[in-house]
């Protein structure tokens, strides 16, 4: 996606002989030819970068007094100032003031392509690195099972085009993680990624936060908001439990996706935005909408595409990978070594029902490395599980219950309750794989078919 550049000059010539310039290489130009234009520019919609002249033949507005204005409205948008009268003195004042740059006229074209790419340089990597902390940890992509291998899959088909989607799945199951993925494989990916916690504002912020304000009257002190929309012009928005955004509003983000303008609160025109959308929910879609919840019209504009994330129980063989990863990155930011984790702990995390999902996962792992005790050299056992696990898992303390029951059984019947329950919890433990867990256990896989027809198990999902 081309960036938005604003030219901001009051020599005609100059304005048209740069714009021409950083069109010739992609990018998307505006102009404007004195201070005033220049905020009108910024009102319709926030630019990508500036290029500003110092003098603009207007005292109220000359380029110093717009700087100011942008770097109090729109802090992270970059501006190169431009100047053919300018001293060391007019520059260093520039640069105090938050420029990013500074180039004298006349320049060099090579001079200025170089500073407006190094200007998306530095503002792309301030948003990587905003985007890099709240990703941290945040791997819910990691494994080989079969059905994340068939998400990956689907993340780097959707990347390739520009679709909606609506993004279901247990809480914790990374939805916001695989949008993020979407938008870094897609050709948006150096242009903003943002997130909208859909109800974590007040009702009454929340048209603020995604839309934004108007200026009111002609105050500079009272600066208009630019909204969550606006500032993701170009990159993907994400509205996280979608269903939480008030009705009235979800009108407005139907008339947001069917023609991409939007209103600024207290605004009489409209502002064009290209935003690519994904929206998500840990509820079942089709009930929100029979229930009031989700708009229809909203449903429909989403549902093209639908991604559903599986819960960890339906990807148990991926966590010893899940839990190496978590162990090496907590270990590492509590400055310790990683704990071992023997093979039958991992066999008792694996049949358990992980409710939480992966934020439950990571949670466990962080609580082993601080309160499972023991020689931090010696691997992890059973015993030193949680107590939610081990009074939960199949392979837990449900064995120990199990014992007194089948201690009193025949041997032939304490054997074939034993072997019933050992075959559930093995094939849980590899996702209802039935070649891998014939393979663990040492049987054939017609075997271990014959095994469970004659065990009577029947309710197990084979893959």
């Amino acid at each position: 996606m081309a960036f938005d550049i604003l030219v901001v000059d009051d020599e005609r010539d100059i304005r048209e002989l740069i714009s021409g310039i950083l069109s010739d290489e992609g990018y998307n130009c505006r102009s404007a030819a004195d201070g005033v234009q220049a905020l009108e520019e910024i009102k319709k919609r926030q630019p990508n970068i500036v290029v500003l002249d110092v003098w603009l033949g207007d005292g109220e507005r000359d380029g110093l007094k717009i700087l100011e204005i942008i770097k109090r409205d729109h802090p992270y948008v970059p501006t190169i100032m431009i100047s053919g009268h300018s001293t060391i003195e007019t520059a260093v004042t520039a640069i105090k003031k938050g420029a990013y740059d500074f180039v004298e006229k006349p320049f060099k074209t090579e001079r200025l392509l170089m500073v407006v790419q190094r200007a998306i340089e530095s503002s792309s990597l301030k948003r990587e690195n905003d985007e890099l902390r709240q990703r941290a940890g945040n791997s819910s992509l990691i494994g080989k099972s079969i059905v994340i291998e068939q998400i990956r899959n689907l993340i780097a088909e959707m990347a390739e085009g520009n679709s909606r989607a609506f993004i279901t799945g247990q809480t914790g199951t990374g939805k916001e993680s695989v949008a993020r993925e979407i938008h870094r494989l897609s050709k948006r990916s150096n242009l903003p990624f943002s997130v909208f916690h859909c109800g974590s504002a007040h009702p009454s912020a929340i048209e603020v936060e995604l839309f934004g304000t108007e200026i009111q009257g002609q105050d500079q002190n009272e600066p208009r908001k630019i909204g969550l929309v606006e500032k993701t012009h170009g990159g993907t928005l994400y509205l996280e439990e979608v269903q939480l955004l008030p009705i009235a509003v979800q009108g407005k983000i139907v008339r947001l996706l069917q023609d991409g303008t939007f209103f600024r609160l207290g605004a009489k025109d409209p502002i064009k935005v290209d935003i690519r959308y994904f929206a998500s929910t840990s509820e079942n879609l089709n009930e929100l909408v029979q229930n009031g919840n989700l708009r229809e019209d909203l449903y429909y504009r989403f549902t093209a595409n639908h991604i559903r994330l599986p819960s960890l129980k339906e990807r148990a063989s991926d966590i010893p990978m899940l839990i190496s990863h978590f162990m090496d990155i907590i270990a590492k930011s509590r400055s310790s070594m990683p704990r071992k984790i023997s093979d039958s702990s991992l066999t008792v995390l694996q049949t358990y029902n992980w409710p939480g999902n992966i934020n439950q996962l990571k949670n466990v792992v962080e609580w082993l490395l601080i309160m499972a005790g023991g020689d931090p050299a010696a691997a992890i056992t059973p015993e030193m599980l949680p107590p939610e696990i081990q009074n939960d898992a199949p392979l837990g303390n449900h064995w120990q219950q199990k014992s007194a029951d089948i201690i009193i059984l025949p041997l032939r019947e304490a054997r074939e309750t034993f072997e019933r329950e050992y075959l559930l919890a093995q094939i849980q433990r590899f996702d209802g794989n039935i070649s891998q867990t014939a393979r663990f256990i040492g049987m054939e896989r017609s075997a271990l078919h014959r095994k469970l027809r004659a065990l009577g198990v029947s309710d197990y999902r084979e893959v």
